[in-house]
């Protein structure tokens, strides 16, 4: 009687292995990007906190019959708002917007990893403020953002 013996051969073991290698090289790009997408939803949240802040700051003021030119102040929680013709100002709007120490944050820019959003504040009691919607340094119009 022979011995048969059970098990896979060497020529099989290596083509599992280059078939994961293959899948392997081809998912792994698929997972590696997860910290753009993660920076992509932590923006559109900031510029979501920031347009909701200006609504809530422009009715505070009008409450309050703010809306001088310059000079006017609301206070939120807190904290001194700034104004302009009834709006915040691009400085204390990140304050009203309550935006964390993870975005760099200059004079009414946003902006984390290569992607930007800018809020302008009111030139006029009629014209409001303007706040983009968010840009990446190297596509200007991503429609949606996907990744920072």
């Amino acid at each position: 009687m022979k011995n048969q013996q059970s098990g896979f051969t060497l020529i099989e073991l290596i083509m599992v292995i280059v078939i994961l290698g293959i899948l392997a090289a081809v998912a792994l790009p698929k997972f590696a990007d997860f910290s753009g997408e993660a920076r992509a939803a932590s923006l559109s949240g900031a510029l979501g906190a920031v347009r909701s802040a200006s609504a809530i700051v422009h009715s505070a003021a009008l409450v309050a019959g703010k809306t001088a030119a310059d000079g006017e102040i609301v206070t939120l929680e807190g904290k001194d708002i700034t104004l302009a013709y009834g709006y915040a100002t691009a400085d204390s709007i990140m304050d009203a917007a309550q935006l964390s120490s993870e975005f760099k944050r200059a004079t009414g820019t946003v902006r984390l990893g290569n992607c930007t959003f800018t809020y302008t504040a009111a030139k006029g009691a009629e014209t409001g403020v303007t706040i983009s919607p968010i840009t990446t340094d190297s596509d200007p119009d991503p429609d949606p953002i996907t990744s920072c």
